[in-house]
């Protein structure tokens, strides 16, 4: 059976063994459903609306190349993740179970329900993969967080900010993207955190010899990346205080912005 035959129960078999295997103690802060979404987010982040190549259709993190971009360091622990229940349900493309199960980890974490569709297709060469360097550099700011988002994916400013505001789950690592330490206090719960502890926060430049960051003044355990701290200028500030106050909100608009995000460059073959 192919990913385009695939019937709707089918991928409800998909979706339960995706949620049982997350709980994990020894990985992490005892999920893998942060870096799960991280994979969806990074696979689907390479497309460039000019050149109308990149994006979730391909899955051509398999590749070298892009599996190498020193971006995707660490999503090697998410693919692996994946495979037993790939090769479980062999008939779904690596594609589609990515993009999939990235929105079942938002659900799975407490946060809103993306309106997932399948149809993609897995790109069999190296020379299918994107240029490498087109996603987010979290050491620089809003310049290019704006050349990214919106001028090369297309989103809005309000979609950029609502999508940034997945950092409200997982952590950096010093051995994969030489940051460290997670973005909230409790990063395997979906919820608008991020933005209240942005705006709320006096965060100061964390004094270490790794990259540029910033750490909560008091104790210093949790961190943001120069791109987040750049959601504090306009034009993205009237977004972050908007979710800080609104849950709900950032939950609707997160969720209309990652299924854009996860279709980006994806033909579409009808919905299942």
């Amino acid at each position: 059976m192919s990913t385009t035959q695939a019937t709707p129960d089918k991928y409800t078999q998909v979706r339960e063994d995706i949620i049982k295997a997350f709980p994990n103690e020894e990985y992490d802060d005892g999920s893998f459903a942060p870096v799960v979404l991280r994979l969806a987010w990074h696979a689907s982040g390479t497309y460039d609306k000019g050149s109308k190549d990149g994006g979730s259709d391909g899955a051509t993190m398999r590749h070298k190349s892009e599996a190498e971009d020193p971006a995707n360091a660490g999503l090697n622990h998410a693919r692996t993740f994946l495979e037993p229940i790939k090769a479980k349900h062999e008939w779904i493309s690596y594609a589609d179970l990515w993009t999939l199960a990235g929105c079942v980890a938002i659900e799975s974490m407490g946060g809103p329900h993306i309106e997932w569709t399948g149809g993609r297709r897995d790109k069999p060469s190296e020379s299918d993969c994107p240029p490498v360097g087109r996603l987010p550099d979290a050491a620089l700011g809003k310049d290019h967080v704006l050349d990214v988002f919106v001028s090369r994916m297309g989103f809005t400013v309000q979609e950029t900010v609502a999508l940034i505001g997945a950092h409200t789950v997982g952590r950096c690592h010093a051995d994969r993207s030489g940051f460290d330490g997670p973005w909230t206090y409790n990063p395997t719960r979906f919820s608008n955190q991020f933005y209240k502890l942005l705006l709320n926060i006096t965060w100061v430049e964390k004094k270490w010899d790794g990259p540029k960051q910033f750490v909560d003044e008091d104790e210093g355990e949790i961190m943001m990346l120069p791109t987040d701290m750049a959601l504090l200028e306009e034009p993205f500030r009237q977004y972050v205080e908007l979710y800080a106050k609104d849950q709900q909100k950032f939950f609707d608009d997160f969720s209309a912005a990652f299924l854009k995000l996860v279709e980006l460059g994806v033909s579409k073959r009808g919905k299942l």
